[in-house]
């Protein structure tokens, strides 16, 4: 049970920041989503959107918050 209790934890402070995130960013000077890198493509018919470098860095951040738990562990 003590497990379960970290790893629900774990997941309340992930959400936390996420929310956080998401109420600052409208005051951040680049938006996420949207950043230099993202490829986008317009076209008569449609459009053509992938967040390439807002990938890039969730990823990163997600990578380095998993490695500083696991050092914890």
């Amino acid at each position: 049970m003590g497990q379960i209790g970290k790893s629900l934890v774990v997941v309340g402070a992930v959400l936390v920041m996420l929310g956080a995130m998401l109420m600052v960013g409208e005051r951040l000077p680049f938006r996420i989503g949207r950043l230099p890198g993202d490829i986008e493509i317009r076209g008569k018919g449609g459009a053509f959107y992938f967040p390439l470098m807002t990938c890039l860095i969730i990823s990163a951040i997600l990578s380095l918050i998993s490695w500083v738990v696991g050092r914890f562990r």
